[in-house]
């Protein structure tokens, strides 16, 4: 079987490039990404359960993997929400599959947003980035019919191994990540 895209990218290149641009003293200090979740609250499935099945159908397609139920920590009153129940799904992407995420992500889904300008280039101060999507029809496995009907957004969190937002950003800008132009 062959390796993404992207991981020859990062294995060939980009890593070697980083390396040298980043002043590390080993080439094992170069940053690299851990894993990609994507995480879904669907607040519907309080009352609901049957919207909790569709956004699982949903993110198996995107993903390729199948997710994982998220339950509520501790009881709620006023959100009729009781400890323990499913109130979201996430999937943890990690090796090919991660990469082969990636690149449909940065390739085919986020150029076809409407108004897309470029993604933001704010990174938490661990090295790590999040991404908010509002609409599931940029996929082209989600069909128009399945999400007309899920009106929550996702978040995708990019995990990696940098040390300062400065090695992430210079990693995420290597594999391709669109962000916006500074003015």
């Amino acid at each position: 079987m062959e390796a993404p895209r992207l991981k020859e990218l990062y294995i060939n290149k980009l890593r070697t490039g980083l390396h040298k641009e980043l002043g590390l003293s080993n080439i094992m200090e170069v940053p690299r990404l851990e894993k990609v979740v994507l995480n879904v609250g669907v607040k519907n499935a309080v009352s609901d359960s049957k919207a909790l099945l569709a956004v699982i159908n949903v993110v198996k397609k995107v993903s390729g993997q199948a997710p994982v139920k998220t339950k509520a920590r501790k009881s709620i009153a006023a959100f009729k929400l009781r400890e323990g129940m499913p109130i979201g799904v996430k999937v943890t992407l990690r090796g090919n599959k991660m990469y082969e995420f990636i690149d449909r992500l940065i390739s085919v889904a986020l150029p076809t947003m409407r108004d897309f300008q470029g993604i933001k280039t704010k990174l938490d101060s661990r090295g790590n980035y999040n991404l908010g999507i509002k609409e599931w029809t940029i996929f082209p496995e989600v069909d128009f019919d399945e999400a007309k009907n899920l009106k929550q957004g996702f978040n995708i969190t990019f995990h990696t191994t940098a040390k300062t937002d400065n090695q992430a950003f210079a990693l995420l800008k290597g594999l391709g990540f669109p962000f916006k132009k500074d003015k």
